[in-house]
């Protein structure tokens, strides 16, 4: 069974940046949506006992369309938001630091960089999607973005979602109406790079 990431603050704990109405949405609802269908169609398929990254990265395996489909849209939205409420805290380094502090210096000049590059990606998304900092398992850093609930894994590019930030109308237009720039600037402010820094750990094992 695929278990929900559940947060370890209050609804509210974001605020300012994301109010708790938009959290309550966003993680109690569509998230919890994606988590509860996902399970749903994992059993039809009989992969329910499968590790979520194996699943997505293996969704050819799944004969049936209507199922291959329905587990990369709900698939992709669990593992999506798992990644995207995991890196989100009141708390935690607010900038990246030891080994992923350098990497991202060494692969994008600065951290303000990065930042710059990362949003661009994300404002550049047409429509739903995503924006990624991915690594492979020799620490190298990728940005990409990519469509509705796909991501790096599904996508078969080999590397490890370590961050992402969701631009969906459901993550940000409560609070910021159609102002996803402004989403994407104010997102950081609570950003963990703390957590961030143990998932580049983990995409090197």
């Amino acid at each position: 069974m695929f278990e929900q990431y559940q947060l370890p603050y209050e609804s509210n704990a974001l605020e300012p940046v994301l109010d708790a109405l938009t959290v309550e949405t966003h993680h109690g609802k569509h998230h919890a949506t994606y988590t509860a269908t996902l399970n749903t169609l994992a059993e039809k398929a009989g992969v329910a006992d499968k590790d979520i990254v194996e699943l997505l990265a293996n969704l050819d395996d799944i004969s049936d369309e209507t199922l291959r489909t329905g587990i990369r849209n709900n698939g992709g939205g669990f593992y999506n938001h798992n990644l995207y409420f995991s890196t989100l805290s009141p708390d935690g380094s607010r900038e990246p630091v030891g080994e992923l502090k350098a990497k991202i210096e060494e692969t994008f000049g600065s951290f303000e960089k990065f930042k710059e590059e990362i949003s661009a990606l994300a404002l550049g998304q047409f429509g739903s999607g995503w924006a990624w900092l991915s690594a492979d398992k020799d620490g190298n850093l990728y940005l990409s973005k990519s469509a509705n609930q796909d991501n790096p894994i599904s996508l078969k590019t080999g590397h490890t979602p370590i961050f992402t930030i969701d631009v969906w109308e459901h993550a940000y237009y409560l609070k910021y109406k159609n102002l996803r720039a402004k989403y994407v600037e104010e997102l950081f402010q609570i950003v963990d790079w703390d957590a961030v820094g143990k998932k580049y750990e983990a995409a090197k094992a």
